[in-house]
C-alpha cells in the first residue's frame, strides 16, 4: 500500500465517524429498473497518449466489459457519453462556451477517432450522447431518455471521477434517479482524486460498492422486456378512457 493511500484510508477513517455521527453516508439502494451511465469512455480518455488519457484502463475496462455484459443479458438501457466540439466552428461563436478557457476541449472534434466510444465497450443497440459540458444530464436528452424508460437506478461509471462522472452523479439525484458508483469502473489522471472522490459521493450523493456486487443485484432483475414505452402508452390509455367512462357514470347518477 502506497503512503498516500494509507494517509487517505485514515482520512477517511476519521471523516466517517464524524459523517456517520452527524447522518451522513445513508444508503440510497437500489431501484426495479436499472440503466447504466457510462461517461466518457472514449479514445481520447482510454487510449494512451492524448491530453486526456486516464489512469488504470487495464482495470477499469475489463470491469466495463463484465458489467455492460451484466446489462446487457437483462436488455436495461446502455448509454455512452462522449465530449465533443464542431470542428466547424471556433472562436466567438463555438460550442465549447468558455470551457477552452481552462482545459484543452478544442481537440475534441465531433465525428473524430478520439471522441469514438472505445470498440471494447460499444455494441448495437447501445445510445451514445454527445454532451458539451461535464455533466452527461447537461443539455442532453438523457433525462428525458432514462425517464421514458422508467429508469429508477443509474450504475454511473467512466472518467474523469473528479469532473463529469461527479457532476453526472450529483445531477441524477437531483433528478429523482438512484446513483450507484462501481468503484473500480471509474478512474482519473491524478493520483488520490478517485479515491476523495468516490469517499465524498458515498457520504453525500450516491452508494459506491464492488463492481462484484453490483453485477449480483443486475443478475436479480427482470429483464427490461425491450418495449416499454409502447406498453406504458397503451396503459395509459386503457387508464384515462376507464377514468372518462367513470365520470360519465357518476354524472348520469347525479342526474
Amino acid at each position: 500500500m502506497s503512503d498516500l493511500q494509507e494517509m487517505l484510508d485514515k482520512i477517511f477513517a476519521e471523516d466517517s465517524e464524524l459523517y456517520q455521527q452527524r447522518g451522513f453516508q445513508r444508503r440510497i439502494g437500489f431501484g426495479t429498473r436499472p440503466a447504466i451511465i457510462d461517461i466518457d469512455l472514449a479514445n481520447a480518455w482510454t487510449r494512451p497518449g492524448h491530453a486526456f488519457s486516464c489512469d488504470h484502463m487495464d482495470t477499469i475496462i475489463p470491469a466495463m466489459e463484465r458489467l455492460l455484459d451484466a446489462g446487457r443479458a437483462k436488455n436495461i438501457p446502455i448509454v455512452h457519453t462522449t465530449t465533443a466540439y464542431a470542428k466547424n466552428v471556433r472562436g466567438e461563436w463555438s460550442d465549447m462556451g468558455l470551457w477552452h478557457n481552462k482545459i484543452p476541449v478544442d481537440v475534441l472534434e465531433e465525428g473524430s477517432y478520439e471522441a469514438a466510444i472505445d470498440e471494447r465497450l460499444l455494441r448495437d443497440g447501445d445510445l451514445v450522447i454527445c454532451k458539451k459540458r461535464a455533466s452527461g444530464f447537461h443539455g442532453t436528452y438523457l433525462q428525458g431518455f432514462l425517464s421514458a424508460h422508467r429508469v429508477d437506478t443509474v450504475i454511473v461509471t467512466g472518467v474523469t471521477m473528479a469532473g463529469c462522472v461527479r457532476h453526472t452523479v450529483e445531477d441524477a439525484i437531483a433528478y429523482g434517479f438512484r446513483p450507484i458508483v462501481p468503484r473500480e469502473c471509474v478512474g482519473d489522471r491524478v493520483a488520490g482524486v478517485v479515491e476523495w472522490n468516490l469517499f465524498d459521493i458515498d457520504a453525500k450523493f450516491g452508494d459506491v460498492m464492488g463492481v462484484d456486487e453490483v453485477i449480483a443485484y443486475l443478475n436479480g432483475i427482470e429483464p427490461f422486456d425491450g418495449n416499454t414505452v409502447v406498453a406504458d402508452r397503451k396503459s395509459t390509455r386503457l387508464n384515462s378512457s376507464h377514468t372518462v367512462i367513470s365520470y360519465a357514470v357518476f354524472c348520469l347518477k347525479k342526474k
